[in-house]
């Protein structure tokens, strides 16, 4: 396909799968500079590729909108590997001996950011799962509505998300009661909204070559929209903007740290959403190793943080040493263990037990775990095009 050329909202893209690699990568990255106390204001955001996950999930189910079994299809996907996981970690992880049966109840029930003391040790970037959750729950409501209805459901949405922080009950809720709402799924729907405006944005590109030719030459220099997108991710983890860590941002510093992580998934995300590559061979994103790594990604995610706590034990090194030759060895070990880990978990419980839960709740089409289903259902299809637009 030329850049000349129109692209149906049917097809597959496979740099999709690659670029959710990327973002489990990040997140391991992150979590690894944070507990080795590798001082640095561009991994300590590295954290945005939270944000990616998000806007990507938006883009995969809203482009492709398809209502019949969605919520089986949903759990299919996400609950298998999820409960095996955290259930083998809360048997197996020393620092999680003394959890309460209710943190392990609400660590289960993928409820923890609504609950006291929730987030334990191995599992707190499951956070964001809970966050994913709500949005799979509110997605068909959106959905339903018409276009113009779903325009001012975002623009609602994402006032509400700059607005909720500034709420007295939600700023002082750690203290107050042991939870932290300003983690709770409203604030984020910028970062969904992203996805939501790519699928609302691409069958136009469908009906205007001239439109789609000019999209694709601004988009293709990918490399551009990363180093800003880096340099983004580096602002944000100024002390300036806000606190890094653990320590609880300011209501206007946490609108900051949303609105940035929009920016920053929009960077990373829309020239590959809109503008996909084409040509005669496939990018790094869409490699078979990358590919491998997309499909192995909710497990990376998923094993990542207790795989970090075990090889500090296994290498012997002290956490928040602020070694950088710390951080190195750690992360090639977190990695490389994860990466091995997660490959068991996507062969022996994300594909076998997709497939289980598909057959007991009667969702239709089997639907192999590793990326959405509205994404690998779909293959590239010729475009039919008047030899003058072509």
């Amino acid at each position: 396909m030329t850049g000349a050329e129109k692209y149906s909202t049917s097809h597959h893209l496979p740099e999709l799968s690659g670029l959710r690699a990327v973002a489990a990568l990040g997140i391991v990255v992150t979590h690894v500079a944070f507990q080795t106390g590798t001082e640095s204001a561009l991994l300590s955001r590295f954290d945005y590729f939270v944000s990616v996950f998000f806007a990507l999930s938006a883009f995969l189910l809203a482009r492709r909108w398809r209502p019949q079994g969605y919520y089986a299809k949903r759990i299919a996907r996400i609950a298998p590997a999820y409960l095996v996981c955290v259930t083998i970690v809360l048997l197996a992880l020393p620092q999680l001996s003394g959890v309460s049966w209710g943190q392990a109840v609400a660590n289960l029930l993928m409820v923890q950011i609504y609950v006291p003391d929730g987030l334990i040790a191995g599992l707190t970037q499951l956070w964001s799962l809970c966050v994913e959750v709500a949005f799979y729950l509110v997605l068909p409501a959106y959905m339903a509505l018409g276009r113009r209805g779903r325009v001012v459901a975002l623009v609602v949405g994402t006032c509400l998300a700059l607005l909720w922080p500034w709420l007295p009950f939600v700023h002082d809720s750690i203290d107050a009661w042991g939870v932290n709402l300003q983690i709770w799924p409203i604030s984020y729907v910028p970062w969904f909204a992203v996805g939501l405006v790519c699928a609302e944005v691409e069958p136009r590109l469908t009906t205007n070559t001239r439109r789609l030719r000019h999209l694709q030459r601004l988009l293709r220099p990918r490399w551009l929209y990363w180093l800003v997108a880096l340099a983004v991710a580096w602002f944000a983890g100024l002390e300036a903007v806000g606190p890094l860590g653990l320590e609880h941002p300011s209501p206007a510093q946490f609108n900051v740290r949303v609105l940035l992580g929009t920016v920053f998934c929009a960077l990373v995300l829309v020239p590959y959403a809109l503008a996909p590559a084409t040509g005669s061979g496939p990018g790094v994103l869409a490699s078979p190793m990358m590919q491998a790594l997309g499909r192995w990604s909710y497990s990376i995610f998923l094993w990542h943080v207790a795989v970090l706590s075990v090889v500090f034990s296994l290498l012997g090194v002290p956490m928040f040493s602020g070694g950088f030759f710390d951080f190195f060895i750690v992360l090639a070990a977190t990695v490389a263990i994860s990466i091995a880990v997660s490959y068991i978990s996507y062969e022996l419980v994300e594909k076998p037990g997709s497939k289980v839960v598909q057959h007991v709740l009667g969702s239709g089409a089997q639907v192999p775990p590793g990326q959405p289903e509205q994404q690998r259902q779909l293959r590239p299809q010729a475009p039919n095009l008047p030899r003058s637009q072509q």
